[in-house]
């Protein structure tokens, strides 16, 4: 029987801590946040190899190296309001009630919703709720947000998501580039201004949904 706890730690000790997340907050969390409890039942002992979890048809959890940087780049304040796009069983969402204020996760499939609901309420991640929706169009009702977490690569960030940041809000997310995606970190100035910069590379799995548009041929 695998010691998840024992697991909890090599993790992030051995792919967390070294690789430059010093925010000792997103550390404790992914130390006692049960990682195996957000992945399916027969994908619970790969749950802390320094690889993507695949969690349902072509939906991955980020492994934690990817995850804690992103999550580190986006700079959440205790008082920060935050969506988490496409959260799958919801353990983004759990990890990010751990620094925020307040998580709205959004998922278009209806089984996660309920799974991210369900452990969400086990680990006690009372700021937290996830609702069923389309996650490129964001929660408009919500917002505006701090900060918007995309946890995968997407092709181009919608424009619906940037203009639910609130003025200084960050949204991170990793821009695919050929086979490398970009970890990005936009920021939204005064008006609708945006600002971007690259912080790391990594190679995650694309989200579904988040494919550049074909554009169309005569």
């Amino acid at each position: 029987m695998t010691d998840f706890a024992q697991a909890r730690r090599a993790m992030v000790n051995s792919q967390v801590r070294i690789n430059d997340v010093t925010d000792y907050r997103i550390q404790d969390a992914m130390a006692e946040l049960p990682r195996e409890k957000f992945v399916p039942r027969s994908k619970q002992a790969k749950a802390y190899g320094d690889a993507e979890v695949e969690i349902g048809e072509g939906r991955f959890l980020l492994c934690p190296r990817d995850l804690a940087k992103l999550v580190q780049a986006a700079d959440i304040k205790s008082t920060d309001l935050v969506l988490d796009i496409a959260c799958g069983r919801g353990y983004t969402t759990a990890l990010l009630a751990r620094l925020a204020e307040t998580v709205v996760g959004i998922d278009a499939d209806a089984e996660m919703v309920a799974r991210a609901s369900e452990r969400l309420n086990e680990v006690r991640a009372d700021n937290a709720v996830v609702l069923e929706g389309d996650p490129r169009a964001g929660v408009p009702d919500q917002g505006p947000f701090d900060v918007i977490v995309i946890a995968g690569a997407v092709d181009e960030v919608p424009q619906a998501l940037f203009d639910q940041l609130a003025e200084g809000g960050r949204l991170v997310t990793f821009v695919r580039n050929g086979p490398v995606g970009r970890a990005t970190v936009f920021t939204k100035g005064q008006g609708s201004a945006i600002g971007e910069r690259v912080v790391f590379d990594g190679t995650p799995t694309l989200v579904p949904g988040f494919e550049k548009e074909r554009d169309f041929v005569f």
